[in-house]
């Protein structure tokens, strides 16, 4: 084990087939100049992370600059991840693809580690049919015993996963989750109501709106810069404290609007800089985000960090009684399914 072991994040039982809670998908550390892998920075932010109350992470999402990864880095790193938080603390690993055969052949690649699961996004610029959608995700089921949570973000993607389409996938225990990404309301709330899924919100300006609804909880970018606040707000929420929940979203909210007012991860690597934990370091065609981004970026950030930092000790007990609402563009319902939270296997 090396240095950055968490041994708070190896006491944890948290590791779970469910998936609720905060979930933050990690930028990748680049050093100054040759633009390698800091591995020892990945290690540390892995560490602060997993010690802040949230529930798991992803390594090699969209925010991790993915795409400009090789195939070895990407393993490199997720072991270093593993190294850093230890067995116990959930971590997800991210891959993405279009060629169904490419895909199966990155799953298989994971297999042998401990991960909560694998966030499989669909397949990006051949715009499949739902079929196609079906068909790729059956064929990487057939290729692991891992856990896998959908990734609907078609602004990326170029196609929608269809909440129809979530809940035929649904029917194979592979299937756990769905990152949703697609910024409409209504499809999260069909997510909720028509699959046995555990949904978590993929758009960080809804997350409020979103766990009000009966949402399970966050893949949230935003998270990385003060993620207790995030861990603060969904317990806030859960435990039936709307008011606050909407006082504390209502402050957090001007830095996540600038965190995605430019390409994702420019802006949060910059607030990690301001930070002091990440260099502002990007691997092109992505770009580090504007000066004048930053000045906006840096005032904003000011008032959220000067809020108290939260712990998982400061937890809230659920209200007796309380019921969370979904609501959707034409009324409001109860949010109720009798498989929810059932067990993945």
């Amino acid at each position: 084990m090396n240095q950055y072991a968490c041994d708070q994040a190896m006491s944890s039982s948290r590791i779970t087939a469910h998936f609720q809670g905060i979930w933050v998908p990690m930028v990748t550390p680049f050093h100054d100049g040759d633009g390698d892998i800091d591995f020892d920075a990945a290690q540390q932010l892995a560490c602060e992370l997993a010690t802040s109350g949230i529930d798991g992470l992803v390594v090699c999402g969209t925010t991790g600059e993915a795409a400009m990864l090789s195939a070895a880095e990407k393993t490199m790193l997720l072991d270093s991840v593993l190294e850093a938080v230890g067995p116990r603390f959930p971590v997800v690993m991210g891959i993405g693809g279009s060629d169904t055969r490419g895909v199966v052949a990155s799953v298989q690649r994971y297999n042998d580690h401990p991960l909560a699961g694998l966030l499989i996004s669909a397949p990006a610029y051949v715009r499949p049919s739902q079929d196609g959608i079906v068909r790729h995700f059956q064929a990487i089921a057939a290729a692991t015993d891992q856990s896998i949570v959908l990734y609907n973000v078609p602004a990326r993607t170029g196609v929608n996963i269809e909440p129809q389409t979530a809940a035929l996938l649904a029917r194979d225990s592979h299937f756990v989750a769905i990152k949703e990404a697609g910024g409409k309301l209504q499809q999260l709330g069909e997510l909720l109501l028509e699959t046995r899924l555990d949904v978590l919100c993929g758009d960080d300006a809804l997350l409020l709106a979103s766990l009000t609804m009966g949402g399970h909880g966050a893949m949230s970018a935003a998270a990385q810069v003060r993620p207790d606040l995030y861990a603060q707000l969904f317990d806030l929420v859960k435990s039936g404290r709307h008011g606050a929940a909407s006082a504390l979203f209502k402050t957090m909210l001007p830095v996540i609007r600038l965190l995605f007012s430019e390409p994702n991860p420019g802006p949060v690597k910059a607030a990690l800089a301001l930070q002091g934990k990440a260099r502002d370091e990007l691997r092109l065609p992505m770009t580090a985000m504007s000066s004048a981004g930053q000045a906006r970026l840096a005032a904003a950030l000011e008032p959220l960090m000067d809020l108290p930092r939260w712990t998982a000790s400061d937890k809230e007990e659920p209200r007796a009684g309380c019921l969370l609402q979904l609501v959707s563009t034409a009324n409001i319902m109860p949010a109720v399914r009798q498989d929810d939270h059932r067990h993945h296997g």
